[in-house]
């Protein structure tokens, strides 16, 4: 299985190209000059920051305060700028995962390369040793601020209608909750 490992990047952040209700969300990692960008879906970010935020507060709680990990992100690792250009996405992801090293305590991030079968939905558990896997080793101060960057991004979409929850646009949409009137 080809793994494009990051072991302590510059930087690794998630991000989007494009238009809120038209935008392509990223993962990107870089070391010197390499980028690696892979694609994800919007749900995957959200999911993605809040799994990383339940893991290191549960890493907190066990350590007692002996694990190095900040309640909150740090200020000098907010990163607010746009993803390395030009984004080319390597692959898709399918499958994440995350991870809590405690010998040199460090958060692993594996995002997996999507497969055929998970497209279809069908062979599930099948491995495929040809799939991609993107695997970032990172503080935990450092996913914090990709946590709290990631929730950012991901909010910064089409707000959502009051009644339904759905995202607006900027022609209004049809909402359930009205019975199929414009909202």
């Amino acid at each position: 299985m080809p793994v494009i490992a990051y072991d302590m990047p510059d930087r690794f952040v998630a991000g989007t190209v494009g238009q809120p209700g038209e935008r392509a969300f990223f993962l990107q990692a870089r070391a010197g000059r390499r980028v690696t960008s892979v694609g994800l879906e919007k749900f995957q970010v959200t999911l993605l920051a809040e799994r990383l935020e339940e893991l290191l507060d549960e890493v907190l709680r066990q350590g007692g305060g002996a694990a190095v990990v900040p309640a909150v992100a740090p200020v000098e690792l907010q990163d607010d700028e746009p993803l390395e250009q030009p984004v080319e996405e390597e692959f898709r992801v399918g499958t994440m995962a995350l991870a809590w090293d405690p010998e040199d305590e460090r958060i692993v991030i594996e995002a997996q390369e999507m497969t055929e079968s998970e497209e279809d939905e069908a062979d599930i558990g099948s491995e495929n040793p040809a799939v991609a896997v993107l695997r970032v080793r990172i503080t935990a101060a450092q996913a914090r601020a990709f946590a709290q960057r990631a929730l950012k991004i991901v909010a910064a979409g089409r707000p959502p209608c009051p009644l339904c929850g759905l995202p607006l646009d900027a022609q209004g949409h049809v909402c359930p909750r009205q019975n199929g009137h414009l909202g």
